[in-house]
């Protein structure tokens, strides 16, 4: 391979990384006016595990109290939402970078058919939602 055509190939290879990035990003963001909400949200990353007891979800969502997320159900779905904010120490402080998401949040989550009792809690730096089966 001649040099002119390596460093061709590690521009394009460069360029591709970081579209594949970018798009990465905006797919954690997913900024977006919610139905009924003319407020834009993003969707915080999450996981979701099912035992025959419960439904646990853990929700990334540093420094919110978990008494401020609200969870509620809607027909099969489970909506999640609230509001990241920034700490009130840190708003006359001089911001050097900012990469965690602030304002509405929200996501829904399709649910097995069922009854649940929803409990929140704190672990790690995410809320923790547990859905407890009903029969």
């Amino acid at each position: 391979m001649r040099p002119k055509d390596q460093i061709n190939w590690m521009l394009t290879d460069a360029i591709e990384a970081l579209a594949r990035a970018e798009r990465l990003h905006q797919s954690f963001l997913n900024l977006h006016p919610r139905a009924g909400s003319s407020e834009p949200s993003w969707e915080p990353p999450m996981d979701v595990i099912e035992t025959d007891e419960e439904i646990l979800i853990l929700v990334a969502l540093p420094g919110v109290d978990p008494d401020e997320v609200e969870a509620a159900l809607d027909g099969g779905t489970l909506v999640i939402s609230g509001r990241r904010i920034l700490p009130a120490e840190l708003r006359d402080a001089r911001i050097l970078r900012l990469e965690l998401p602030q304002g509405r949040f929200e996501r829904r989550i399709a649910l097995p058919t069922g009854r649940y009792t929803i409990s929140r809690f704190a672990a790690h730096g995410c809320v923790g939602l547990r859905l407890g089966k009903s029969s």
